[in-house]
This record gives structure tokens, sequence and C-alpha cells, in this order.
């Protein structure tokens, strides 16, 4: 009697093709992204900035903005030189305050980044619903929304923010408000022209035949199919807000002294650009181009992930 040896249950049948695993959305699109190389090395170069940044207090030799740790001795110091009074290697050198440069680009990060993230988060939920109520709604509703949507795109966006602010004043909260206002409107008109295609399709209408409630429809059926376009524009416009407030704060009625972003930073090394002095003014620039150059690769590559007729990779 032959003596038959069972199979391996790990082992497949010869023969028989093994299917690939099954990939999530999320899977794919991170995948996807990964294919371009200058797309991750954005990522890279984004992630590292935003550690340092929220790192500021643990990765600064000073607290820049602490007057008992800054010395005027220590004023304008070209980089990779000791300071005499705190023994600090100034890497980057010092301003005109005797700030430490490099703590002062660590701060300043953390300002932009904050400013330019919550300004952008509060205009997308802002220009979503705007967006998906136009949308749904139609005729008079979407008119109206669109007709203000159209008369905000067709201005300047600094240049309605440089009339809020000269209305407003200087502060934080002040420079929030002006970039929300000023954002809200390319959200709202992005979402609607992923809505419109998504309330054609039959899941809005079975939804709709139910008597289901108009927000449910709108955030729970509507808004996941337009994630992608969603989290293009935030992107897009995340980089953008950082811009805007950066030219503010550099022109002079942005952020106060007090709460200094990368605008100010070099604003205040920018009397010496025509000196020898150049590092107050220009590791600043560096660090704000790459800040908003490495989120503008980041969308621009999501772009793509979300629309594969654009993939040029």
């Amino acid at each position: 009697m032959i003596k038959t040896e069972s199979l391996n249950p790990k082992e497949e049948a010869v023969g028989q093709p093994v299917s690939p695993p099954a990939q999530t959305p999320w899977s794919r699109i991170r995948k996807q992204f990964m294919l371009s190389k200058t797309a991750t090395a954005a990522l890279v170069v984004f992630a590292l900035l935003f550690v340092v940044a929220w790192g500021a207090p643990l990765f600064s030799p000073q607290n820049p903005y602490d007057l008992a740790a800054v010395s005027i001795v220590d004023a304008e110091l070209a980089p990779g030189t000791r300071s005499e009074a705190s023994g600090i290697l100034h890497v980057l050198g010092t301003d005109g305050a005797g700030r430490d440069l490099l703590s002062a680009i660590f701060y300043g990060l953390r300002i932009s980044m904050a400013v330019g993230l919550l300004s952008a988060m509060a205009a997308l939920c802002i220009g979503t619903t705007a967006g998906l109520a136009a949308a749904y709604f139609g005729g008079r509703v979407d008119a109206f929304l669109m007709r203000i949507v159209d008369l905000q795109l067709s201005l300047p966006a600094i240049l309605v923010a440089l009339v809020l602010l000269a209305s407003l004043g200087q502060g934080v909260d002040k420079t929030l408000l002006a970039l929300i206002i000023v954002q809200w409107a390319y959200y709202a008109r992005n979402v609607r022209g992923a809505a419109l295609v998504e309330q054609q399709k039959e899941y809005v209408e079975a939804a709709m035949g139910q008597g289901l409630p108009a927000g449910r429809i709108m955030f729970r059926h509507v808004l996941p199919n337009c994630m992608g376009t969603l989290i293009v524009t935030g992107t897009l416009q995340t980089a953008h807000a950082i811009s805007l407030e950066a030219t503010m704060s550099f022109l002079g009625i942005g952020l106060p002294q007090t709460e200094p972003s990368l605008g100010l930073l070099i604003a205040n090394g920018f009397e010496y650009m025509l000196t020898n002095k150049y590092w107050i003014s220009v590791y600043p620039g560096i660090a704000l181009v790459l800040l908003v150059g490495s989120i503008n690769l980041i969308g621009d590559r999501l772009r793509v992930v979300f629309n594969p007729k654009l993939d040029q990779v």
C-alpha cells in the first residue's frame, strides 16, 4: 500500500496561479507616490523640517527670544563663530540682535507651519461645506455661492490679504482670519466640481430616494468620494498660505515682532543684503524655499496619483 503525503497548507498546487494580496486604497496611493524620487525626497525634507520646527526647544542652541539668553555683544557674528560671552557655536551666525540664527530659523519654522496649517484646515472646512452645498442644492444656492467665489478668485490673493490686515491690524489671530478668508474660495470651487460629478451617480440618487437628510448625503456619501480633490487642494493651499504669511510679515503687516516667522526673519536681515553679512537674510530665505518647495512637490505628486492621466513618471 502506497502512503500518500498530505500537502502542506502553505504550499500551492503546481500550475495554480497565485493571486496577489488585495491592496487597500491607501497602500496603492503610497506605492504610487513613492515611484517619484523627487516627491519622496520632498517628503523627507518636509519631515525633517517638521521635526526640527516642533522640536525647536530641544534642537536649538538657545532660545532666541529669551532676553536673558541673548546678548547684543554677539550681534552679526559670521557663520561658524563661537560666542565669547556664552560659548555657543553659531553655526549659521547671528542676526542684528545677537540671536543665534539657526535657533531663530527653527522657531520661525514652527510659527510659519502653524499659521499655514491652521488657516488651511479652517478654510478647508468652510470651503468644503460651501462647495458641497452648492453642488447638492443647485439653483439659487449654487448661483449665490459661486458668484461670491468668482468675485473673490478674480482678485489677487495677496491684495485681499493686504487690505484685510491693513484694516484689522497685526496679530496671529488677525493673520489667520485673513488667510482663511483668502483661501476658502479655492476649496469651494474644487469641491463643487468634484461633487457635481458624484451627484450624477446611482448611489447618490439611491440615498436621495430613501429620503436621507441632505447633510448626511453630502458628508457621509458625497464627501468621501471627493477626498482626492481635497487632499491635493489642501496640500497646495498650505504652501500658498505659508508664502502669503511670509510676504505679509516681510512687508510688516503680518505677524508682530514678538511672534517672528520666516518672513520676519528675512525682513530683519534685508538691510544687510548689500553688505557682506548676507547670512542674516539668506539662510531664513533658504529655509522658506525648502518648506514651500517641498510641500508644493508633494502636492504635485499627489495630483498625479489621484489623476493617473497626468502621470509622467
